[in-house]
């Protein structure tokens, strides 16, 4: 069974449409790269699969787990294992990281039927995840990226999904903005998380991430759908010939 598929998915923002029948399938392990032009619609897939609420659907569904999250808030997505790594991340100012991420484990343990983690156990977890990812102490006292750069925000979206261990991932152009240094730790850190029954939608416009997370499958979307499927040579199609080449 698939880890999550997209079928014949339509949604719109007021009157106008930017998914036009979008059509996929993620197996469980599977790494799946989205790539196509600003404007085409990637974006809107991946906050439609979190549940924002700004947009409405108007056709198809959403299954992940087999069965359909329509009609299920984004609290609840989150729990049940989809996990939506932001192009740009929010501050919460007044909002201390560890005890935010503590919150959030232990709302997800209590909606699977989990014994919560003690401070101790917790420590020990995101110490771990952590030291993995070059998190310092300095960083998990401060407020919800308040005071961070751009790649320190998007290397504190990956410490946030490590922490979570979600069973479908999410990433939204979390390459923009990194330079060199910052994308090698956020690659490698996905790269670690990579499991037999974790998947990921990666959303991007080059293969600087791709390189440390290999993609079994690539997407190219246009306007609203997607218009052709393969395997990571269509990256170097894309570098090669644009995105015009696929229509």
């Amino acid at each position: 069974m698939a880890l999550l598929e997209i079928k014949d998915l339509h949604a719109c923002v007021g009157e106008k449409e930017i998914l036009k029948g979008v059509n996929l399938c993620f197996e469980p392990g599977e790494v799946h790269a989205i790539m196509g032009p600003n404007g085409c619609g990637k974006s809107t897939l991946s906050a439609v699969i979190a549940g924002h609420p700004s947009f409405q659907i108007t056709q198809g569904d959403i299954l992940f787990k087999g069965q359909s999250i329509l009609n299920q808030t984004p609290d609840v997505r989150a729990n049940k294992g989809i996990f939506l790594a932001f192009q740009h991340p929010v501050e919460l100012p007044g909002v201390g990281l560890a005890q935010f991420l503590k919150t959030a484990l232990n709302a997800k343990r209590s909606f699977l039927g989990q014994a919560q983690m003690d401070g101790v156990q917790f420590m020990k977890h995101m110490n771990l995840r952590a030291k993995a990812l070059g998190i310092t102490p300095d960083m998990l006292k401060r407020p919800v990226n308040v005071g961070f750069s751009g790649g320190e925000k998007k290397r504190l979206e990956t410490f946030q999904m490590a922490m979570l261990e979600p069973d479908f991932c999410i990433l939204d152009e979390m390459d923009s903005g990194l330079d060199v240094d910052a994308l090698k730790v956020v690659g490698q850190g996905l790269s670690v998380m990579r499991e037999p029954n974790r998947s990921f939608m990666i959303i991007t416009h080059h293969d600087d991430l791709l390189q440390y997370i290999q993609p079994d499958k690539v997407s190219i979307m246009r306007d609203g759908q997607i218009v052709t499927t393969g395997g990571v040579d269509l990256v170097h199609q894309v570098e090669e010939q644009g995105y015009d080449h696929f229509r």
